[in-house]
């Protein structure tokens, strides 16, 4: 039995070697999912997380052994599918991450072997349209075409076409397209002084995200207000593409190296000039703090960049340390059922969040700290969609059990499944926690930024 040296040190994550030649090896990979496979075999802490452990202890059990030499090694594809590196095994549950030397990360083994199957055998054409986020918004966001891509996605024979053809599962609630994008309507203000504080720069950039700019408007609008009520000097990324996480989540790596050089010359001129550069989107948010320095080690702009970026509420927070943020709120929230993300939980930030919305007076936080289920795309597939309901069952329950009167998350994309996963029973609103924060700012209710009308749940524009 090997023993546990170096079990009681802080967990680390080791670049990935994806440049190697081995690393496409698929003989070699096929190999180390049998060593990590086997491992697992054996622990299984990580049964509740997801679907792919108890895919893999399925197939286990139900073999001619009842151990892993009895499974045939085509079916570990099986397993791979059902990851959708949320980073909870490693983060939450394994013992024997690095520096352990069973040197187990399970997520990046299955980044691995996305990557493999991608080189290898191609994904489908559904697979390429969904993670391709800035080209589907670019074009869904056309003047009259975009009316007509909500209608469709709305519409019960389009949905079940769909569902048929390409497979993204009909009963999935899909977010709408904006009329008007974040970008071009932006607001920023840089006449406020400087006021640099000993944890946080006196000065912000806007990195705005392809579901900020295109699908959810109103969050990056919220986040402007709250700079500005803060007397924080603010800018936009002059240019940006795409971070690259619903490619890495593909295998694609060779794409998000190729958006990575797109985004870098802007962002690292924006890190050297001193700016907190500020993604609204956690996943976003951890492309560039930690997946993109693991892809690319020794690529000092990608080091810069990362020490320059921020969660909003993190920054927000540090700010509040820094005595620097203003605390004059004039609304309270009541109760505020919040969902912590996984890619924001992997920052290793602490309940950034949940600490500033404690800040408003008369205001109760109930936060569930759990895998919604969903993740970028992989709860949209018709394949997944059962499954990704099934995990969020816990978190579904325990945002409902305070009766609360709004429910939030720092990922959209999770806020919208766990509103559909509570059902119509549901009666409170769903807002983005910066949606809530510029509510207690401001004294008012959620209020369209551009019309002034009350609107729904989702801080849309509308014309």
């Amino acid at each position: 039995m090997a023993t546990r040296e170096g079990s009681l040190e802080a967990p680390k994550r080791n670049p990935i070697d994806w440049k190697q030649i081995d690393f496409y090896n698929e003989a070699s990979l096929q190999d180390e999912m049998e060593r990590v496979f086997d491992i697992c075999h054996g622990c299984r802490r990580c049964v509740n997380l997801c679907t792919a452990f108890p895919r893999l202890f399925d197939l286990i059990d139900d073999g001619a052994t009842g151990e892993l030499d009895g499974v045939d090694k085509n079916k570990f594809w099986e397993v791979v599918d059902r990851c959708f590196l949320c980073d909870m095994c490693f983060m939450t549950k394994c013992p024997y991450v690095p520096p352990h030397e069973w040197n187990i990360d399970f997520p990046h083994l299955m980044l691995r072997a996305k990557a493999v199957k991608f080189k290898t055998k191609g994904v489908s054409f559904r697979d390429k349209l969904l993670s391709s986020t800035d080209a589907m918004g670019k074009i869904a966001t056309i003047p009259v075409v975009v009316q007509s891509v909500n209608t469709l996605n709305k519409t019960p024979a389009i949905r079940k076409l769909l569902d048929n053809q390409l497979g993204i599962h009909a009963d999935r609630k899909l977010p709408e397209y904006a009329t008007k994008k974040f970008r071009p309507n932006a607001q920023t203000n840089n006449t406020f002084t400087i006021k640099n504080g000993e944890r946080t720069p006196g000065k912000v950039a806007i990195y705005a995200t392809c579901y900020v700019n295109y699908n959810e408007p109103g969050i990056g609008h919220d986040l402007l207000k709250i700079l500005a009520h803060n007397e924080i000097p603010t800018t936009l990324v002059e240019k940006e593409a795409c971070c690259g996480m619903p490619k890495l989540e593909l295998g694609d790596l060779e794409t998000v190296e190729k958006l990575k050089k797109e985004n870098i010359p802007p962002l690292l001129k924006l890190a050297q000039d001193g700016f907190a550069i500020l993604s609204a989107v956690p996943s976003c948010t951890l492309m560039y703090k930690q997946e993109l320095p693991l892809l690319f080690p020794d690529d000092e702009a990608v080091k810069t960049i990362a020490a320059a970026m921020f969660d909003p509420f993190e920054y927000l927070l540090l700010r509040n340390q820094d005595q620097l943020l203003k605390t004059d709120f004039k609304t309270a929230l009541g109760k505020v059922a919040y969902h912590i993300p996984c890619h924001q939980r992997v920052q290793n930030i602490g309940k950034k969040t949940r600490d500033v919305l404690q800040l408003i007076p008369d205001t109760e936080i109930n936060v569930v700290e759990r895998c919604s289920g969903h993740d970028g795309t992989w709860g949209v597939k018709s394949e997944f969609f059962a499954d990704s309901m099934k995990i969020g069952r816990p978190v579904f329950r325990q945002m409902a059990a305070s009766k609360p009167d709004y429910i939030s998350s720092d990922c959209a994309i999770a806020a919208r499944h766990i509103e559909q996963g509570m059902g119509a029973e549901n009666t409170a609103q769903k807002l983005h926690p910066l949606t809530l924060l510029r509510m207690a700012y401001e004294g008012q209710s959620n209020c369209n930024q551009e019309t002034g009308l009350q609107s729904k749940s989702d801080n849309e524009d509308t014309e």
